[in-house]
């Protein structure tokens, strides 16, 4: 005869699945002591350093499984380059990466300032993304920061594109760092299409290889419904497998000059921006399809200019200054003389 559990081993059972089951995995770290706590940091801190350096870029998107009755995946999609990445600051607790893409023919390279990463050990807040041409401060819950870092991707302009925190974890031999769901805006590969989905809900993957690392991305892409309990509903399933391979027959070069003769018109930039964030709980800027940011074109051609020397330091900061300001002021808009950039992945 069976005997019935009692509700204490019924209890226990549940605490054991609560431990292991995979839905739970970002509930909070356990203390792991101090001198453990300190190798795990250190640990994180070396497998984020070693994403910098000189690669072949390779990047691979596909639409796989549709959501909503009678949407047709997009074929496949590849693209690919030569990118730099460069540590530009690390505080210890803080490590920002700087993507350089290097394009064009020997001896003709044109250097366009390409993605950042900012990598922050347990941060009180973070500027996620929350709907159209909006970003704004989120509490990291207190109870999860324990152990874990964030990472805020910036687009070309190094206005903010997303944010998501995760653990950096050991497991079937390899390194990987695993993020909450996210939300970012569209990228310029589904932008400049006029799609009915406006937003991808992520979570994005970093992993070191034998050869460099990659980053892949399980997107659902969504579009607005009145009627979802949420206000969004789900349209296409899409991965994405971004190989960064250790690469040096390009022009690495023409990266370190580039960031040389630009180094602090971007610092100047990037304070702007965090500025702009701190004074006004977030960030709100027009967006369109080509450019991302209505002012990227202009602060990109801005830092060519100062690499050329065709416009001065001082000027440059100046006028990227302003340029942000009336940007992220409220009803702004954009300028009908300015040029068009370039969006980050």
């Amino acid at each position: 005869m069976l005997k019935t559990p009692s509700r204490l081993a019924i209890a226990a059972c549940f605490a054991l699945a609560c431990v292991s089951s995979p839905a739970l995995a970002d509930g909070p770290i356990a203390d792991r002591g101090e001198a453990v706590e300190q190798a795990h940091f250190q640990k994180d801190r070396e497998t984020i350093l070693a994403m910098a350096g000189d690669y072949k870029v390779r990047f691979d998107m596909q639409e796989s499984t549709p959501w909503m009755e009678g949407y047709k995946p997009l074929d496949r999609k590849l693209s690919g380059g030569y990118e730099s990445v460069r540590v530009i600051e690390d505080t210890g607790t803080k490590i920002v990466l700087q993507h350089l893409l290097v394009v064009g023919e020997e001896g003709e390279e044109f250097v366009i300032k390409h993605w950042r990463q900012d990598w922050e050990y347990e941060p009180e807040k973070i500027l996620a993304y929350t709907g159209p041409n909006t970003w704004e401060w989120k509490e990291m819950p207190e109870r999860l920061r324990n152990g874990r870092w964030s990472q805020t991707v910036y687009q070309v302009d190094d206005s903010p594109r997303y944010a998501g925190w995760g653990e950096w974890q050991d497991s079937q031999g390899i390194r990987r760092w695993r993020s909450n769901w996210t939300t970012r805006p569209l990228a310029r590969r589904d932008a400049v299409r006029n799609p009915i989905y406006d937003r991808y809900e992520g979570i994005n993957r970093h992993q070191l290889t034998p050869t460099g690392w990659i980053h892949w991305q399980d997107n659902t892409k969504m579009m607005p419904d009145a009627g979802a309990e949420d206000g969004l509903k789900p349209v296409v399933q899409e991965y994405v497998l971004n190989t960064y391979d250790t690469f040096d027959g390009y022009n690495t070069g023409a990266a370190d000059a580039y960031w040389t003769a630009t180094e602090g018109y971007w610092d100047a930039v990037r304070a702007k921006w965090a500025e702009v964030a701190e004074a006004n709980g977030g960030i709100t800027i027009e967006e369109e399809a080509e450019t991302g940011t209505v002012i990227s074109g202009r602060l990109l051609t801005i830092g060519t200019e100062l690499q050329e020397g065709k416009i001065a330091e001082d000027a440059a900061i100046a006028e990227a200054r302003a340029l942000i300001e009336q940007a992220t002021a409220p009803g702004a808009g954009r300028s009908a003389t300015e040029p068009a950039g370039q969006s980050a992945y």
